[in-house]
């Protein structure tokens, strides 16, 4: 009979996003996550092919708590806006994750933007059932939300300024409100939430 195996790729991943959500991006190193399973690195290298698949997975497993769990709290009936709340309250608690998603920028990933730009578009259309704007009109209005949602978010998490969530509430309110009416981002060619994964691209492809 085969011995079965007792560190599996489920384990690894489970103790890589904790890791992860706990202390940040830098922390997620061969050595700390066999280290933190008491197993060596052998398993990690036998159930992924690289470091960088492994932080993949990671990014997958965040991107789908986020969209199904982190960003589904309700707060004030809009689901737009409880979606930003959610994810304000997201970053205070989860510092160390907010900062390397979008702070350092070194967690830039296109998995956390499309689950973020999907998700916002997903919420746009429940909180405005009779919209008759068209998909790109939708997708500008979604980016300028989050930018200013995360906008706000870097601010607490800096301790830059304090906001009651009133305060919160009336300024995503007049930004949404505004980007339906004006469509600042129509004169850009490309919009990201994430640079960091073109450039990245970019320096690859030179060398």
């Amino acid at each position: 009979m085969a011995r079965k195996k007792e560190i599996g790729r489920n384990k690894i991943l489970n103790i890589a996003y904790r890791m992860v959500v706990k202390d940040g991006i830098e922390s997620l190193t061969a050595r700390n996550i066999a280290k933190a399973g008491h197993f060596s690195t052998q398993p990690l290298y036998l159930e992924f092919n690289s470091m960088d698949e492994l932080r993949t997975e990671v990014l997958r497993k965040i991107a789908e708590n986020l969209k199904s769990n982190i960003l589904q709290k309700k707060y004030t009936g809009k689901p737009m806006i409880d979606m930003d709340l959610s994810y304000i309250d997201f970053a205070k608690e989860h510092e160390n994750l907010f900062r390397a998603m979008f702070v350092d920028g070194k967690f830039g990933s296109k998995i956390i933007s499309d689950t973020l730009i999907n998700l916002g578009i997903a919420k746009f259309k429940e909180q405005y059932k009779d919209t008759k704007h068209p998909d790109e009109k939708i997708m500008n209005i979604v980016i300028a939300n989050w930018i200013t949602t995360i906008g706000i978010a870097s601010l607490l998490v800096n301790g830059i300024a304090n906001f009651s969530q009133t305060q919160i509430v009336n300024v995503l309110s007049a930004q949404i409100n505004d980007a339906i009416l004006n469509d600042w981002l129509s004169e850009s060619s490309t919009v990201s939430l994430f640079e960091t994964d073109n450039k990245e691209n970019k320096k690859k492809g030179k060398k």
